[in-house]
């Protein structure tokens, strides 16, 4: 069942200026209302009996009184023929113009495949397309919507309206188009516009195209038409095929987040229940763990069934059964006195190895399962997140307090970079470094998060990596101050959490994403938007614990008990 409400015009302010007011702000043809003096455009007019609730009418209308305010007038505002192309739950729809089939003089034209899961129904009068609904299949959206925006006669084609072909149009062949066509009528991008964009930007993909132009990031009607261009001219398409988290809930991520979000909720069964196979596996469970962890900043209700073995221990298993414990040392930097306790602790359970990492950091090696409360206890150290998905650690050099070429107190900076983002969930594991000037001894330019100090300023970098794959970080921006660089890395790792797949590594997001989109959705995006990513990460701190709290209060009774392996039976 889909419910269409549409919308309630807030005509609040036209009726205490005393303007005309029906259901909307009564506006002629130039988007005069009833005062001379005043105009009105948007959600809250009324014109020839109609509100609109969608962006290309707004659009059209603000054109119009932009050449009425500026003594340029030019054609009358008609009206607009309104689409929507929609995709709900996995379901394309689209929609435009009068589908009213009671209305004197319609005819409606339907098919329906509950097989192929497709409908369409098509509404016509005096041999012109008046109104089309779409479900399924969306792919001539365009066509319909040219016939209803030039009242094309298709008196000739009424057999074969329904399943149009190649060239029935009489002129909707992307190859024939000529480039002044208007492709997207929301945002007035032209068929050359687009051409161009290929060319001079290298767009392969709708996504990109939207990105450069604009084009089909409105009511979405014109969507089909951008991808047979894209696939005509770009030597390089990429055909946007979004790939379902696996084969338990068959949604891409994208989707299952949009899901989670607009039906809150709030525990991975019942989204296993509701939209999957009420089971789950060891792919879709952790991956939805996580989203209902980052959408709702920690106030979901966690599952630690969902998590892996280590984020249910917290502790990172070995091959012989036993678990690493990496305590916190932020920044690298440590005391005597948690050096004495480490060594404590590492005598009286007999640890195997103690291993100094390359993260600055020191692993205790060969911890039994059942000892792992008491070992956390006995270090009296937060937990290091060396086992999950989650902030690792910050490397950090020196800096200015004692090297001679340090600029910039990385220390200082590193630490306090690791204790804003320490004990969140994340995407995938994340690693960072701070370095004091630009020698990179603790090596920032291949971290995913990276400030490196210059004379005078930071230099933010992101999607860096050393692993397998080597690739120096992006520049993310460049600021004056330690705040203003944490700040800056802050809006980076609460938009990598937002919008990166699971498991997918801030090297891969950057790159998929291109650094010039990542700037401009967080250092540059507008105010509001920063303050909506900084807002929902404090959200997520505030409600964020130590994990190795739990060693006083597990989650569940056999939360840390051995399990030993069974003898082998004699026969």
């Amino acid at each position: 069942m889909v419910i269409a409400a549409g919308i309630r015009p807030n005509a609040g302010l036209g009726r205490k200026a005393g303007l005309q007011v029906n259901r909307g702000i009564v506006v002629n043809d130039s988007m005069e209302t009833s005062n001379p003096d005043i105009f009105a455009v948007g959600e809250c007019v009324e014109h020839n009996g109609t509100c609109y609730g969608l962006v290309a009418p707004l659009l059209e209308q603000a054109k119009v009184l932009a050449a009425t305010i500026t003594g340029n007038k030019g054609p009358a505002y008609r009206g607009t023929t309104q689409a929507a192309k929609l995709k709900i739950m996995g379901v394309d729809v689209f929609s435009a113009g009068d589908f009213n089939e009671k209305a004197p003089g319609v005819d409606a034209i339907r098919y329906e495949d509950p097989a192929l899961g497709t409908y369409k129904k098509l509404t016509v009068r005096d041999g012109k397309l008046v109104g089309v609904i779409l479900v399924g299949d969306t792919s001539d959206s365009h066509r319909y919507m040219d016939w209803l925006r030039s009242e094309t006669d298709l008196t000739a084609m009424r057999r074969q309206l329904l399943f149009p072909g190649p060239g029935q149009d009489g002129g909707l062949d992307v190859a024939e188009m000529p480039d002044s066509r208007v492709i997207c009528g929301c945002n007035g991008v032209t068929k050359g516009a687009i051409i161009r964009a290929v060319h001079e930007k290298g767009i392969c993909t709708l996504a990109q195209l939207k990105d450069c132009t604009r084009a089909s990031t409105g009511c979405g009607s014109c969507s089909e038409v951008c991808q047979q261009l894209l696939k005509a001219v770009a030597p390089e398409f990429q055909e946007e095929s979004a790939k379902s988290l696996c084969k338990c809930i068959p949604f891409p991520e994208g989707k299952l987040r949009e899901i989670l979000r607009s039906q809150r909720l709030r525990s991975v069964q019942e989204v296993l229940e509701i939209y999957g196979n009420g089971v789950g596996c060891e792919v879709c469970k952790p991956a939805l763990s996580y989203m209902l962890d980052m959408l709702w900043c920690g106030d979901h209700d966690e599952d630690r069934s969902a998590r892996f073995i280590n984020d249910r221990v917290h502790a990172n298993i070995q091959k012989d059964g036993t678990f690493s414990v990496v305590p916190r040392i932020r920044g690298g930097v440590t005391s005597a006195q948690e050096l004495r306790r480490i060594a404590d602790v590492a005598e009286k359970y007999n640890v195997r190895m103690v291993k100094i990492t390359g993260s600055q950091r020191i692993d205790l090696l060969g911890v039994k399962k059942a000892d792992l409360p008491k070992v956390w206890a006995d270090l009296g150290m937060p937990s290091g997140q060396a086992y999950t998905k989650g902030v690792r650690m910050v490397k950090t050099c020196v800096g200015s307090d004692f090297c001679r070429f340090g600029v910039q107190d990385s220390t200082a900076a590193g630490i306090e970079m690791e204790r804003r983002f320490e004990n969140l969930y994340m995407p995938h594991k994340l690693k960072m470094g701070s370095v004091g000037c630009p020698r990179n001894c603790a090596e920032a330019t291949v971290k995913d998060i990276g400030l490196v100090g210059q004379e005078g300023s930071w230099q933010v970098v992101v999607g860096g990596a050393a692993g397998k794959k080597v690739r120096k970080a992006d520049l993310l921006v460049t600021v004056e101050s330690t705040e203003e660089a944490l700040q800056a890395a802050t809006l980076f790792f609460q938009y990598y959490r937002e919008n990166a797949n699971f498991l997918e590594r801030t090297y891969d997001f950057v790159e998929r994403l291109g650094i010039e989109k990542v700037r401009r959705e967080t250092v540059y995006a507008p105010l509001a938007i920063q303050q909506g990513l900084r807002e929902r990460y404090r959200k997520s701190k505030r409600l964020s614990r130590d994990a190795w709290l739990e060693g006083d209060e597990p989650r569940h009774p056999t939360q840390f008990v051995q399990i030993e392996p069974l003898e082998r039976a004699e026969v």
